[in-house]
């Protein structure tokens, strides 16, 4: 039996704690519950072997944060609307096979890198521009739409979102000053229901800068392909660059793992050096 601190987010697309909480049971775990919004107050680790969040993207960095804290693996069971990391470590979609694979003590666990905008722990992207526009969208057509609600999303950002300023420096050395469609801040790199930007390696502990310049609008359809396909990175006049400390200024909203996050006009992003183990099959 795997004694297991189970973070829940009642609030994501599909599953509640009970629900979650029954299946983890049925296949052998001790369980401790603990809502993801308390994991850095009232919550204990205590004698956990694992910790397992259930929720969506943005219900993973203060889980992946805690579990690298204590040196405990993480397992996923998405429960969420796009489940953005779950689909890239290629882990189960379904909440039963999720949540088996989760507390089995012989799976195997991959490393991946925890990022951090102004001290926020993120697995996925940090971006500003468009996607901000595109979350806001989405977000009523998600219960209807599910992770379409994306792609609609991002349809109405590009023609009622225009470019914005931003300076963009990585390492200390400045890689873009000009407007911007988008500045992407990627650990895996992938986003918006199954969009990559392609180019990352999630535990390299660098994070990857993409800046799509301002232009024409008309471009943003090649953007988008690009995205779809995970090429966004070898579009000739996209900026790709690659670091541990990134200073983004002009933007004062992110679309954090799927959360809008209003913030300042300069945001500070980094890398751990801890690397964070996922639970990720045999």
């Amino acid at each position: 039996m795997v004694r297991v601190l189970l973070a829940t987010n009642e609030r994501s697309g599909s599953g509640s704690a009970s629900s979650v909480r029954e299946v983890l049971e049925r296949h052998g775990a001790q369980l401790r519950v603990c809502d993801v919004r308390e994991l850095d107050a009232s919550c204990e680790v205590g004698d956990a072997e694992r910790l397992v969040v259930a929720g969506g993207d943005g219900s993973l960095g203060p889980a992946a944060e805690l579990a690298a804290r204590h040196g405990l693996a993480l397992g996923v069971v998405p429960t969420g609307t796009a489940n953005d990391f779950a689909r890239a470590a290629g882990l189960p979609g379904d909440v039963e096979e999720a949540a088996a694979l989760a507390v089995d003590a012989d799976a195997d666990v991959r490393p991946y890198e925890l990022a951090r905008m102004d001290g926020r722990p993120f697995l996925n992207v940090a971006s500003a521009g468009l996607s901000v526009v595109a979350a806001r969208e989405a977000k009523p057509l998600k219960p209807r739409l599910g992770a379409l609600a994306y792609g609609v999303g991002a349809a109405k950002a590009g023609v009622l979102h225009g470019p914005e300023h931003a300076r963009v420096v990585v390492d200390g050395v400045e890689v873009h000053d000009d407007e911007a469609w988008q500045v992407v801040v990627a650990a895996t790199g992938h986003f918006g229901g199954g969009s990559a930007t392609g180019g990352t390696d999630p535990d390299d502990r660098e994070l990857d800068v993409l800046v799509v310049p301002g232009g024409s609008r008309l471009g943003l359809a090649r953007r988008a392909v690009g995205m779809k396909l995970g090429r966004l990175h070898a579009q000739d006049d996209v900026v790709h660059a690659r670091g541990r400390e990134v200073v983004v200024e002009g933007p004062e909203t992110y679309n954090v793992d799927g959360e809008v996050c209003p913030c300042g006009t300069v945001s500070r992003f980094g890398v751990d050096d801890e690397l964070v183990r996922v639970v990720v099959g045999r």
